[in-house]
């Protein structure tokens, strides 16, 4: 079997009105590309027809998969898709499509090379944000305050959804992982840290959805947290090559 050059992994909960469309443009996208690739829908406890969409569009469409992961959590989801695909490069993307899919070369040899993981950034140089509220952009900039102090100092933008990893880079973070909530990606980076991988920050255009599942106030503790915890486990050696 053929490995694909490209896996992109898009976690799903209760997107039945917008996954439709995000499959539609990932596909077209695809179809114009010449490299092979495949596209790997997790849907993660839903309560609307999510998994059905995703299992209708993986039957008429070549190299598109639909898993269900029957526990919630956008970390736990992500982690089996990135276990599971096969491509040499593994993207996650948000099924929002808030990065135009068009975006996803940049994140890939030959525009770019010499890295294990690419983060794509609403903060670096060069990154453009689009209707964006001003409560939100300061409360993700609190948060990414308290994220750089206790974690990851200098990362400007740990949490946009869309993040490029190379196989074997995939293959050992996400083995490793122990959150399966929002903050998957913190310790996915902390622990890449660790291990010394390279990490480079691809600035992006990113447009706001007002649709959006993060609550700031909830999810700023929980990631409050969630940092806690990642410190704890190094501490104890939890992030320990074996």
């Amino acid at each position: 079997m053929t490995t694909p050059f490209l896996s992109i992994i898009i976690p799903a909960y209760n997107e039945e009105r917008r996954l439709p469309d995000t499959l539609e443009k990932i596909e077209q996208f695809l179809q114009q590309q010449n490299y092979l690739a495949e596209v790997l829908v997790v849907e993660n406890g839903s309560q609307d027809r999510t998994l059905e969409i995703a299992q209708g569009f993986a039957e008429r469409v070549e190299n598109f998969y639909a898993i269900h992961e029957p526990e919630r959590g956008k970390g736990r989801a992500v982690k089996r898709g990135m276990l599971t695909a096969r491509g040499a490069y593994r993207f996650m993307c948000d099924a929002d499509l808030s990065m135009p899919i068009e975006e996803v070369n940049r994140f890939l040899p030959p525009i770019l090379t010499d890295f294990d993981i690419a983060i794509g950034s609403r903060e670096a140089r060069g990154a453009v944000r689009y209707h964006e509220p001003f409560y939100r952009h300061f409360g993700g900039r609190m948060i990414n305050l308290m994220i750089r102090l206790l974690a990851l100092p200098g990362l400007h933008d740990t949490q946009c959804g869309f993040k490029c990893f190379r196989a074997p880079v995939a293959e050992d973070l996400f083995s490793h992982l122990t959150l399966p909530g929002w903050s998957f990606d913190i310790e996915a980076l902390y622990l890449a840290r660790r291990r010394g991988y390279r990490l480079v920050e691809v600035p992006i255009p990113w447009y706001f959805n007002p649709e959006s599942k993060l609550n700031l106030l909830q999810d700023a503790f929980q990631m409050g947290l969630d940092l806690l915890t990642i410190r704890r486990n190094a501490w104890r050696g939890v992030y320990n090559r074996t």
